[in-house]
């Protein structure tokens, strides 16, 4: 039996389902606000049941994670030397997170893992780590020195974006690359 409005079986997986579940994720976020961008919103905007998206991810935050891996793709490790490097993956995530929504979803996920253990595990495991590998490999840095560039980078343009409802200029971007450059020239360690 086919469903009347679709021509298609009732329960089968429709080809690019995910494609539109992350874009209607991202568009609710930017709508609505993370904390508003409920499961419900999210499926009504994609054209898809609940148990669709439930289906696939067990709940808003691991849906959300994945859609921001979506965003973000690979990072471009761009230029020839170590600064180059890092002043390519801070500019390409400044202008992620100043992408309409994705700012605002991780954001808000990135908040929902402060009181989340669960959250932040898959937070962690499949957000942070792909990133961290493909830095540490790139730049030959120990694994401390990566996560001290993720937490100031990230948590600065975070902060920004809470703080102002903006994501940062590019001025401010370049003020960040110096800073960050500037400290990894020293050669200093977080303690």
């Amino acid at each position: 039996m086919t469903s009347p409005t679709s021509g298609r079986p009732p329960g089968r997986p429709r080809a690019g389902v995910t494609a539109e579940v992350f874009a209607a994720t991202l568009s609710t976020v930017h709508e609505l606000g993370y904390a508003r961008a409920t499961v419900d919103r999210i499926a009504a905007a994609a054209g898809v049941a609940k148990t669709t998206i439930y289906r696939r991810w067990p709940t808003k935050g691991a849906l959300v994670v994945d859609c921001l891996l979506d965003a973000f793709g690979p990072v471009p490790l761009e230029g020839t030397d170590r600064a180059e490097l890092m002043a390519s993956a801070i500019r390409w995530i400044a202008a992620k997170v100043g992408e309409p929504g994705v700012g605002d979803a991780f954001a808000g996920v990135f908040s929902d893992a402060v009181s989340d253990p669960e959250l932040r595990v898959i937070l962690a495991g499949r957000l942070q780590e792909p990133y961290r590998l493909a830095l540490r490999d790139a730049l030959g840095e120990p694994d401390s020195r990566i996560l001290f560039f993720i937490d100031v980078v990230v948590g600065a343009l975070l902060h920004r974006m809470g703080m102002t409802g903006e994501p940062m200029v590019e001025s401010d971007v370049t003020a960040l690359v110096e800073m960050v450059l500037s400290y990894y020239d020293g050669g200093t360690c977080p303690a």
